[in-house]
């Protein structure tokens, strides 16, 4: 296992890099296929050899080659933290079946991409979410038809309670969210409930956590919930059965 998890980690860092890509052109209406990567300062076309994951930001000491212009740290720390999820991914799914694994690594992939759009541009584009949904159907059917009905109802379940979210307090809940979640129970079935709970409960701390440093002005401050779910989601994927075991054998 240690050699799959290994390679896990270095393709993680490849899709990183790609998903940084998928963040930007995205909300844009941009081809995710095509121009190759420019420069966001010059506009200059970005070589080969300077778009090697982590390793040439560190060679440019986080600066453009053509321009000079400082190049955002958050470009090798997403390709490292795609790198650790599916390491991570594949080191607890491995006993589970290939089946597993790949909705784990499709899942983290779509977590960390809304993640990037939400957190830049206050969406998650619903072109992610129906790639992901679309593949994460397919692979269940593949892998394991059985827990269809578990993931659809799950993912009815977990839309329907933050869609009630919304219609409560909309300024604090879009319908991005919503269909963020029912996507999350597609792929996490019963696991769904504790990743939602550790969203709601992150995404509370970071409330008050705000509420505490500005005060009444940071209630007029709306923070992007889709990194919250995606945390949630992370923790459901790993974590998320030991969890619901742990809940049902003990109430």
């Amino acid at each position: 296992m240690g050699a799959a998890v290994a390679i896990a980690f270095l393709g993680g860092l490849i899709a990183g890099s790609f998903l940084t890509v998928v963040g930007h052109r995205v909300p844009r209406g941009e081809s995710i296929v095509g121009p190759r990567s420019r420069c966001t300062t010059c506009g200059a076309q970005i070589a080969a050899y300077d778009n090697v994951p982590v390793v040439s930001w560190v060679l440019l000491r986080g600066h453009a080659r053509c321009c000079g212009e400082s190049i955002s740290a958050r470009y090798p720390l997403t390709e490292l933290g795609v790198g650790a999820l599916y390491a991570a991914t594949v080191a607890v799914l491995w006993g589970e079946g290939g089946g597993e694994v790949a909705l784990g690594l499709v899942f983290v992939t779509m977590l960390v991409a809304v993640t990037l759009t939400d957190l830049e541009e206050r969406i998650i584009p619903n072109k992610i979410l129906l790639v992901a949904a679309v593949l994460g159907a397919a692979i269940a059917a593949l892998a394991d038809p059985g827990s269809l009905p578990e993931r659809a109802i799950a993912a009815a379940a977990a839309g329907g309670l933050l869609f009630a979210a919304a219609l409560a307090y909309p300024r604090g809940m879009g319908l991005g969210d919503v269909k963020l979640a029912a996507t999350m129970g597609l792929f996490l079935g019963r696991d769904v409930g504790p990743a939602i709970l550790v969203a709601l409960l992150a995404g509370s701390l970071a409330g008050l956590a705000m509420i505490a440093r500005d005060g009444a002005a940071a209630r007029k401050r709306a923070i992007p919930f889709g990194p919250f779910l995606a945390l949630g989601g992370v923790v459901g994927l790993l974590a998320g059965d030991q969890m619901v075991s742990w809940y049902l054998g003990t109430f």
